[in-house]
């Protein structure tokens, strides 16, 4: 189950058919528009494709934060740049 998890998240193999429908109703969500910070940690051993490849699906005041050496983790492993992204949320 679990392989075949990160298969289809990677585009190597079909999903369940049965859930095609709720996988077509996000892929035609709107784009974000709402302030967005995108924290990528750059160890993390368990993530896909860089988070900045999303960037066309927002449309408001983006920022994308690569944190190096970083893990799975984020807000354990550095509280503070976590708290300062979510903090430059709260002040826009």
């Amino acid at each position: 189950m679990v392989i075949h998890s990160y298969r289809h998240r990677y585009g190597l193999v079909e999903g369940d058919p049965r859930y095609q429908g709720p996988e077509d109703l996000i892929a035609a969500q709107p784009p974000v528009s709402v302030p967005t910070v995108v924290l990528e940690s750059g160890a993390d051993g368990v993530g896909g494709p860089s988070a900045a490849e999303d960037r066309d699906c927002f449309t408001g005041p983006y920022e994308h934060r690569l944190l190096l050496g970083v893990g799975h983790n984020v807000p354990q492993e550095v509280p503070a740049a976590f708290a300062d992204a979510v903090a430059g949320l709260l002040t826009r």
